[in-house]
C-alpha cells in the first residue's frame, strides 16, 4: 500500500485549511490533494503560505485537480502552482452538466481536448489524467460508454479512478478496472452508505462503513499502476470521524 492521501474538497466545509492540515497529519495521513477553490485565487505569496504550512504538518501534496478552463487558459499559472506545492499528477476533475456530450463524437472529441491540453504539463514531467464520475458509465443512445470515448481521443490519458462513483454510475468497478489497469495512477478511496442511509451526507459513508468491498477492490488495484490512494466523501459531517475511521479501513487491508 502507498501512502494514504485525503482529497481536501472533503474538507471544503470546514475551514480554515489550517486547521484542516493538523487535523488530517494527527490523523495519520501524510499526503493531501489539492482542488481548485484551495489555490485557484490565491496569488504567489498565499501559494508560498500553504506549502509552508503543509511543511509544518509532515504533509505533502502530490496530485491536485484543476478545471479544464484553468488547464487550458493559465497553463503558466498552473504549472507555478504545480512547482511551489510539488505536484506531481494533474487530474481534470469534472464537466459541468450543460458542457458535456451527448454523443459519442462528443465524449470522443472531449477526450482530444483533454489530449491536447495535457501537452504543457506531459512536457513538464506531470503525470495528466482524468478523474470520473458517474456520467461516464451511463451508456450514450448507441449502447457504448463516454468513459470508452474519452481515453480514445485521449491515448496518453492517465486515470484518476473513483471507485464508489463507477458503481454510481450503475457499473462493475472490478471490470472498468482491469479494462484500464495501465491507465489508472491514482484512486479515489470512498465508500456508499447502505440505501436509505446517510442522507444528510448525500449517502457516502466513511471508508469500510458503507457498502463497498474495499478489501476486495484493492486486491484487484494491487494490478493496477496506482501510487496515490485518497480518501474522500463528498458530504461529511465530521470531518475528524471521516479521516480517523477511513485510515484505519485502509491500513487494515
Amino acid at each position: 500500500m502507498q501512502k494514504v492521501s485525503f482529497q481536501l474538497y472533503s474538507a471544503r466545509n470546514f475551514q480554515p485549511f489550517t486547521d484542516v492540515f493538523r487535523l488530517v497529519s494527527q490523523a495519520g495521513y501524510s499526503q493531501v490533494e489539492g482542488y481548485g477553490a484551495l489555490y485557484a485565487a490565491l496569488d504567489d505569496a498565499a501559494i508560498a503560505s500553504t506549502k509552508a504550512d503543509l511543511d509544518k504538518n509532515g504533509l505533502a501534496m502530490p496530485t491536485a485537480h484543476f478545471g479544464i478552463d484553468m488547464l487550458e487558459n493559465e497553463v503558466e499559472r498552473v504549472l507555478e502552482i504545480t512547482r511551489t506545492l510539488g505536484i506531481k499528477a494533474i487530474y481534470c476533475p469534472y464537466l459541468l452538466p450543460e458542457d458535456r456530450p451527448t454523443d459519442a463524437g462528443g465524449w470522443r472529441a472531449f477526450g482530444e481536448r483533454l489530449q491536447k491540453a495535457s501537452a504543457p504539463y506531459r512536457k513538464a514531467g506531470l503525470d495528466f489524467g482524468w478523474h470520473n464520475h458517474d456520467f461516464e458509465f451511463i451508456a450514450l443512445p448507441d449502447g457504448s460508454f463516454p468513459q470508452d470515448h474519452i481515453f480514445a481521443g485521449g491515448p496518453d490519458l492517465s486515470w484518476e479512478a473513483d471507485i464508489a462513483w463507477i458503481v454510481r454510475g450503475g457499473a462493475d468497478p472490478v471490470a472498468w478496472i482491469r479494462k484500464y489497469a495501465d491507465r489508472i495512477t491514482s484512486v479515489h478511496v470512498k465508500d456508499i452508505a447502505p440505501a436509505g442511509e446517510s442522507a444528510e451526507e448525500d449517502g457516502w459513508a466513511d471508508v469500510g462503513h458503507g457498502t463497498l468491498p474495499w478489501g476486495e477492490l484493492m486486491k484487484v488495484l494491487a494490478g493496477t499502476k496506482a501510487r496515490y490512494f485518497i480518501v474522500e466523501h463528498d458530504n461529511p459531517k465530521d470531518l475528524k470521524r471521516l479521516a480517523e475511521r477511513s485510515i484505519a479501513t485502509i491500513k487494515a487491508f
